[in-house]
């Protein structure tokens, strides 16, 4: 039996509970107003996987029964699971303990059904607050029935932070000038979503860019003159500059206004009281419209006077201020400046991040999370094994320097092109060691994953995933780099960056196979993500081949050879069913920038974009 995250006392006892259909769930009046919830989740795994449809009601338990209670004892999110032949308790001294002993109960179900072995657990995490961060903004904007569904496996793990990475995608109400070509979420999914964290114990942390990462705002007719490049509304779109500019101006003294107006309207639909103003990667910052304030007061100090205006302004609301730490990081004493209860977001993604940012902001006195990552950003397939390495050792950084919380990120860069789905690896290895320092090996963990998440009786589903990125030669930020350094008129420096595929698409095929094989001892509610694998593993094999054909070109071949039309229908035939499971998830979002860079080499590919190269 596998248990994720794993509890940290567990002690088997004698005997076996053994399901019925006489057994009630009863709920203990003293749970809180959340507890028909908890209730209707364990109710819905036992009819899952045992058959069994059990009634919910509200009293004291009889023998034979499973209660859900209250134990004041208990510590902060502690629980206590005690399965005995004569009933199931479930206690903790808060409502969020209560669900997490309801779903390690879930989890034995799934892999035992109706007749479990006794067992004893008491178990409570080592970091109170631990977080998932989605891009919502650079790439794909999730349905509300997607988002909804990544809440109940956040639930599942006992995740209990949520953000959404937001810059131009929530409708505000008077910037329609800056949403209109995007799929922004609305008021009412975002007030939606946050009652369904609540009830689920997530706390749903709004997060908003309002410093750095400012692309479309700054590049709108209104409020162009307020970024600190020049000509900011003049320039084309272009994945690479969206990343890398659009900071602005805080010498305009219109700027904290407006900023301070779009906190203000998308903090009222969140009931968290903590809320995320960013203020990273400010790369541009006292190089443009104020370096002459740069020059005067001094870089640092500009940048931390407007973040402390921010953050006073968000404690002025009644919320604990939250902002990105890469800045800060070089100078961490400036946060003294800051309101005293403000956390610094440590973020590194590295399998073998500097232990050094940590030190520094601990040794300074910072309250601060650390922000380790899951890989996806600009691949096909998440860097599974980096996420593991990344995560495991900041959250050890973590617990060495006392870090208030883990904050598990999941960014979109070039259009966040990868599937959601594959990112659920790299929540569970966030959820397991944020719990519970003990790590598990990167192959055990990942066995255990395949068996608890993805019913895979084989145990090897997840590291063949892990396999696949080894495999993709000519991945998206290569595709998007080439494409718009073309644009540049920099094609020679481009291809230099490009590298024959081999034999990795035989290699790629070998693992499919192998993928394939695994659905014989899957349940078959998880099978539905073989579609998009497959759809993953062509276009990963039809870009390889493309970086094959940038790479050998030369200005004697024929334009109209048949194998590169044959490639280019590939990869439109590719897309086509790329698209198709990108909205079964997801908004339109970025999909027609991608379209853009895909139909470009589909018209290269045939000789109609540039003659030569």
């Amino acid at each position: 039996m596998y248990l994720l995250p794993k509890p940290k006392f567990i002690r088997e006892k004698v005997g076996n509970f053994i399901l019925n259909h006489n057994v009630k769930i009863v709920i203990s009046p003293t749970v809180g107003k959340y507890s028909l919830v908890y209730g209707q989740i364990l109710q819905a795994c036992i009819k899952k996987f045992t058959g069994y449809e059990l009634s919910i009601i509200k009293g004291q338990a009889v023998p034979g029964d499973i209660f859900l209670t209250y134990q004041e004892e208990c510590a902060s999110q502690e629980y206590i699971l005690d399965i005995s032949p004569s009933g199931v308790n479930i206690c903790g001294s808060e409502g969020a303990a209560v669900l997490y002993g309801v779903q390690t109960l879930c989890q034995i179900i799934e892999q035992k059904g109706g007749y479990l072995d006794c067992w004893e657990i008491r178990d409570k995490p080592d970091f109170l607050f631990r977080g998932y961060y989605l891009d919502e903004t650079r790439g794909r904007v999730l349905h509300l029935e997607a988002l909804k569904k990544l809440v109940d496996l956040l639930s599942r793990y006992k995740i209990n932070e949520f953000q959404l990475y937001v810059e131009h995608t929530y409708l505000f109400r008077n910037l329609s000038e800056m949403w209109r070509d995007e799929t922004p979420l609305t008021a009412e999914e975002i007030v939606e979503l946050d009652e369904y964290c609540q009830c689920r114990h997530i706390d749903l942390i709004p997060s908003l860019a309002s410093f750095g990462h400012l692309y479309t705002l700054l590049s709108t007719k209104t409020y162009c003159d307020m970024c600190e490049i020049s000509d900011s509304e003049r320039r084309t779109f272009s994945f690479i500059d969206r990343m890398q500019h659009h900071t602005i101006n805080v010498a305009d003294n219109r700027t904290l206004p407006l900023i301070l107006a779009m906190l203000e309207e998308y903090m009222s639909l969140f009931s968290s009281q903590k809320f995320n103003i960013c203020a990273d990667e400010t790369f541009d910052l006292g190089k443009g419209r104020s370096k002459d304030l740069a020059d005067e007061i001094g870089l640092h100090r500009v940048y931390i006077e407007y973040v402390k205006a921010l953050c006073d302004f968000v404690v002025s609301k009644g919320k604990q201020p939250m902002f990105w730490g890469d800045v800060i990081c070089g100078n961490p004493e400036l946060i003294k400046l800051l309101p005293e209860n403000t956390i610094c977001l440590n973020w590194g993604y590295a399998p073998d991040q500097n232990e050094e940012p940590t030190k520094n902001l601990a040794t300074a006195g910072v309250k601060q999370y650390v922000c380790p990552g899951v890989a996806g950003w600009n691949q096909w397939m998440n860097l599974i094994e980096n996420s593991y390495k990344n995560i495991t050792r900041m959250c050890s950084l973590g617990q060495k320097y006392n870090a208030v919380g883990v904050l598990n990120t999941d960014w979109g860069d070039f259009g966040h092109i990868n599937e959601p789905l594959y990112s659920i690896p790299g929540i569970i290895y966030g959820a397991a060691f944020s719990w519970n320092g003990e790590h598990s090996e990167f192959n055990e963990i990942n066995y255990q994953i395949s068996k608890l998440e993805y019913k895979d009786t084989t145990g090897q589903f997840v590291s063949l995933l892990a396999s696949i990125p080894q495999y993709s030669t000519f991945q998206w930020d290569d595709a998007v780099i080439f494409f718009e350094k073309t644009q540049w008129n920099k094609v020679s420096v481009a291809m230099k960056e490009v590298q024959f595929s081999g034999d990795t698409n035989e290699k790629l095929e070998s693992v499919r196979r192998e993928l394939l094989k695994t659905l014989q001892g899957m349940d078959s509610s998880c099978r539905y993500i073989m579609q998009y694998l497959d759809v993953t593993i062509e276009g990963i094999k039809t870009w390889n081949l493309v970086g094959d054909t940038i790479k050998a070109w030369n200005n004697s071949w024929n334009r109209h050879d048949n194998a590169l039309f044959e490639l280019a229908e590939r990869l439109e035939n590719w897309f086509m069913a790329f698209k198709a499971l990108w909205r079964k998830s997801s908004k339109e979002g970025d999909l027609h920038h991608i379209s853009d860079i895909v139909f470009w080499y589909c018209n290269w590919l045939r000789g109609r974009e540039i003659e030569d190269l």
